[in-house]
Formats: structure tokens, sequence, C-alpha cells
């Protein structure tokens, strides 16, 4: 949809945290950004003034928005990070190195230290973050040396010393330099804070929560408010890690959401530890069925032929034949590869937001069809009437001659059921007749093909041609050959956007903000869109035929056997010779030739 398309839909947005992607027309992510409330957001887009040139532009090139709700802003703002890491969106501020966000580092040293860095080194030490609230992690830090007495000293190799510095005199560090302890008791130490890192915190939180406590008690106020501060911090960290750390290397967490008769499966792929993608399917024949064979349908689709495999699949229920999907993933995989139901942690959370984000997919989509098809209705209504037809057009269908220098003719139809498209009604024409740039033959040989007797069953109610009166009248000259004179029929001419019926010498002209028009005007876009793209395909078709005719041996049979076998000039490229000569009707010969040429 376009930029002014999705200020309609802003009311179907739920008021929640989360993040918007803006797509462009060829689907690729141009800008992504997270909000308190999604809608709120999104209206800004739509304020007259106010907005920056590069957001001005953004507006302009965005076809398609997608959001993903969360439970807090600090999770929106880590997704947000992780989405622009992923995509690099065209119209967000790129971070170089990835040093916008703090680490928490825990070195990989005999005695680690622990630091915030913005910097990952690859030398052992594990990395925790990126946080997005820099305040916070410096008071986790100071929480943490207080908890832990870990050593900050800059020394990589710990040298013996006869006394402590400053740090273990007053009790900040547990002076590993003068053997107050053990490597092994350090290490433990070291593995608790590991522990507290990766969001094991509930004790820590009621630790901390008893001490606040018990210092109110003594009247200490200040102490217990440098408590409270602390907690506040824990709160904030483990809130972040949430999406920042999700467990295991490489998850995807899927679930089944489903309002009435829409059903919808939502992914979340956790890469890294981080959650980098987000994407939702509408399935059809699932109503009704229970989660667990949706699920299982779902998995078999979704990973075949070649899509990535991760080591873990969380699902919203138990999974139909889960050991056996697992086995066969394993196997496609070469890894082991576990699918689980998970019921508690991270793993339970992270599901949970895509169960919401899926049931929330599910009601919009409902909602959203049914107001296009109630404005759909309306449409074909007003139409009837500007028209003069005896019955609604409902099924209204558009029919586009397109050439190019008068060779490669093409026709296209497009079908709109109740005002909107209906791709099971879209058909391609290779005019077969030799017309050289003839519309008027191209149009009646696409208008009998069209109404051929195996397609009479199902006729519109109003065939529209691209054109002025000379197209119409050819479509009517076909339907008198082929026996169909009473079908509703209308030529648009583009220009001055003129209607041309049968019986009528004048054109019938319509106000340029007439629904019926615009209706009109639709059907004949998209059958103009539908031609060019199919005209496209045969030109890119015949471009690669022309290249691999130049290598001796290779026919028209191996031509297509070879574009069948590897789909396109690029994958032939880059296939060996043996691969070449394993297509059905090549020979090694053939194949090193052909590989000489196109290297």
């Amino acid at each position: 949809m376009a930029i002014q398309n999705i200020k309609k839909e802003l009311d179907l947005i739920p008021d929640r945290p989360g993040v918007y992607i803006f797509r462009n027309r060829s689907g690729r992510v141009i800008y992504v950004g997270k909000a308190v409330s999604l809608p709120n957001r999104l209206r800004s887009y739509f304020q007259p003034g106010g907005l920056s040139e590069r957001i001005r532009k953004m507006t302009e090139e965005a076809a398609r928005l997608e959001y993903i709700i969360t439970d807090t802003e600090a999770e929106a703002l880590v997704l947000e990070c992780n989405l622009i890491k992923e995509n690099r969106p065209k119209y967000n501020i790129q971070l170089k190195d990835d040093k916008s966000y703090p680490y928490i580092r825990v070195t990989a040293e005999e005695f680690p230290r622990v630091m915030m860095t913005r910097n990952l080194v690859r030398d052992g030490s594990r990395y925790f973050g990126p946080y997005p609230n820099v305040g916070a992690v410096k008071e986790t830090m100071d929480f943490l040396r207080k908890l832990f007495s870990f050593r900050t000293c800059s020394e990589r190799k710990l040298a013996p010393r006869s006394r402590t510095c400053l740090n273990g005199q007053i009790k900040q560090c547990v002076g590993p330099c003068v053997g107050n302890v053990s490597l092994e008791e350090y290490q433990e130490m070291i593995e608790q804070l590991v522990l507290f890192l990766e969001g094991r915190t509930n004790e820590v939180e009621k630790r901390l929560s008893q001490q606040m406590k018990d210092a109110a008690e003594r009247l200490d106020f200040e102490e217990a408010a440098r408590l409270r501060n602390q907690l506040d911090a824990v709160n904030k960290l483990h809130e972040q890690q949430r999406v920042a750390q999700a467990t295991g290397p490489d998850q995807d967490f899927l679930a089944v959401g489903s309002y009435l008769d829409d059903v919808c499966v939502v992914t979340l792929r956790a890469r890294g530890g981080n959650v980098v993608a987000k994407e939702h399917y509408f399935l059809t024949g699932a109503e009704g069925l229970p989660e667990g064979e949706v699920l299982s349908s779902f998995i078999k689709r979704y990973y075949h032929r070649g899509r990535e495999i991760p080591s873990a699949i969380l699902t919203s229920a138990q999974v139909d034949e889960a050991d056996l999907l697992a086995s066969w993933l394993t196997d496609q995989k070469g890894k082991r590869v576990r699918i689980r139901f998970p019921k508690r942690g991270r793993g339970k959370e992270l599901v949970g937001m895509a169960l919401e984000n899926a049931s929330v997919i599910a009601e919009q989509h409902y909602r959203s069809s049914l107001k296009n098809k109630e404005k759909g209705i309306a449409l074909v209504l007003d139409l009837q009437e500007a028209l003069g037809l005896d019955k609604p057009p409902a099924r209204l269908e558009c029919i586009d001659i397109s050439h190019l220098g008068g060779q490669e003719t093409v026709g296209s139809l497009v079908c709109f059921t109740d005002g909107q498209p209906d791709k099971k009604g879209y058909r391609h024409y290779r005019i077969k007749a030799e017309v050289c740039g003839d519309d008027y033959a191209a149009i009646q040989e696409a208008v009998k093909r069209r109404l051929s007797n195996s397609a009479k069953n199902n006729l519109p109610d109003l065939l529209l041609i691209d054109g002025g009166k000379g197209q119409l009248n050819s479509a009517l000259k076909a339907l008198r050959q082929i026996d169909a004179p009473h079908l509703n029929l209308a030529s648009l001419a583009e220009e001055e956007e003129e209607i041309y019926l049968p019986g009528r010498s004048e054109p019938l002209v319509l106000p340029r903000n007439h629904p019926g028009l615009h209706l009109l005007q639709r059907a004949r876009d998209e059958a103009h869109r539908f031609a060019l793209t199919y005209q496209k395909k045969l030109r890119q078709r015949r471009m690669k035929a022309s290249v691999l005719r130049q290598v001796p041996g290779v026919g028209k049979k191996r031509q297509e056997a070879l574009l069948r076998h590897f789909g396109s000039l690029k994958r032939i490229r880059k296939a060996s010779i043996d691969e070449l000569a394993a297509v059905p009707g090549m020979n090694r010969k053939v194949a090193e030739e052909l590989k000489q040429v196109l290297s």
C-alpha cells in the first residue's frame, strides 16, 4: 500500500509499544523505527509539515508497513537496533562498527575482569548486550563490583603483590593478587556473575529488595535510595535482556494466531542471541484445525527448499510428529535440530511475543479484509449506476495489450471480484497471430481466448478493454464471432479517461473523483502492470536463450533443459562442468564448451 493508504489502517493498529518497518515496492526494508505507542507515532508521518527531508523522501518511497508489538519500549529499542543492524535500511542513520550501544565484557583471562565496552574483540571474552540504556549499565557495573568484588586492574596477567591496591583495601576487590582468594573460588564467583548477566536475576532482585527494606527500617534513607537505584538498574537490565539475549545459538520462534476464519503464523528469528527478523504468513484451509497440526504443516512448507534451518524451533503448542520433523530437519541441516514447546524462561516469553503478534495480525487482517470488501461493494454499485448496467459488475475483468516495437506482443487479463483484485482470475496471453503491433487484432485474439468454450462457465459481469473506441469495436467484433454479443463491455482511454460503451457515439466522462472511475482505473493500471511484467519475463528469456545458443551443440531443447534445471543464467554460469553435464540431454563435451563461453 502507498504511504497515504497506510493512514487508513491506523485505527486497526494496537496502541502498544513496538517496532514499525517501512518497505518499498520491491519489498526491501527502507526504514525501521520504534514507538511507545505505534498508532500515535505513525500518525506523526501524516501531520502537515515538520518532517525532515530524509523522512519526507522515505514516506514518498514507502509502499508497505509492518510492525512488531512488544511489552515495553526498552524491548522495542533493542529490537529496533537488531533490525537496523540486520537490514541496514536506506533511511535509518547507520552506526559504524556497532559502537553505538555498550556491552558488558567478561574477559577470558585466568582471573577474568568485567568491564563496559563498545568494541567487540574476538579473544574468547564473553559479551552481554548491546544495551540501549547506558546509565543502567553503569549503575549495574557499580552494583556488580560491590556484589562480586572482581578485579578492575588493567594487567592482563595478574602479577603477585605484597599488598592490595586501594580497591582491595576498601573491600571492592577480593585481592587475588595477594592470594586472598584461590583461582577456583575466583572463577566460581565469575560464573555466578555470568549467571546474573544471563538474566537469572530473581534471587538478586529479592536480595536487593530486602536490603532496601532493612535500610529503610533503620531510617538509613540514603542507603535505601542507593539500593533502590541499583534495583531499578537490575530491573532495566533484565527487561532489556528479554529480547537481546535469546537462549541458545540460532532459534526460530513460531506461533499460530487466529481470528474467525483467518489463521496466521508469526516467526521470530534469533541469530547470535538477538531477535533479528519477524515474518508472518496467512494459511488457507487451516481454520478450525488444532494448533499442533497447523504448526506441523507450516514447518514442512516453511523449511522446504533450502531455507536456513536453526538449531532449535520453539513453538506455541506441541507440534504433531515433532520427533519425525526434527529428524527430517536434522538430515537437511547436517546437525541436530530440536523442536520444543517451552513452558518457562525466555523461550516461553519470546514464543508469547510471537503468539501475541500472530493474534493481532490475524484480527487486523480480518477486519481490514471486511472493510475492503465493504468499500469494494460500494465501488461496484457506484460503477453500475454510472454505466447504467442491469446488475452490479461484481466480477470485473480487464484486458490490456502490450508489445515492444511491434515484437513480443502479449495480452494480460486481470480480475476484480467485489472491487478487489482476485489473483485466481489473472491470465497471460502470448499473442500467436503475426500482428506486428496491430492492437486491434491482438485484442480480438485475447478476447476469443478468454471467452472460449472452456471459460464460458465463469463470464465477467463487465469486460473492460484498455483503449478507445477502436479497441472497443475490435472486442465487439470478437464477441459476435464467438456468439457472446450480450456481454457487458466498455473501454477506458488513458489520456482523458473517457469511457466508451457499445451503442453510444460519444464517450462517457465521469468526474475525476468518481468512485466508479477509480475502480476502472485500478483495473486498467493493474492489467498494464501485469502485461509489462510478462513481457519483461519473455524478453529476459530471449536474452538468455541468445547467450546459450552461441555455444556449439546447444540447441533449443538443450537450452530449455538447462533453464528448467538451473532456473536462471546466473546459476548456469556458477555451475561446474560435472553439474552441467548431468543435465538431461547434455554431455561432457558440450558442458565444457558451455563453461568456456560463459566464464
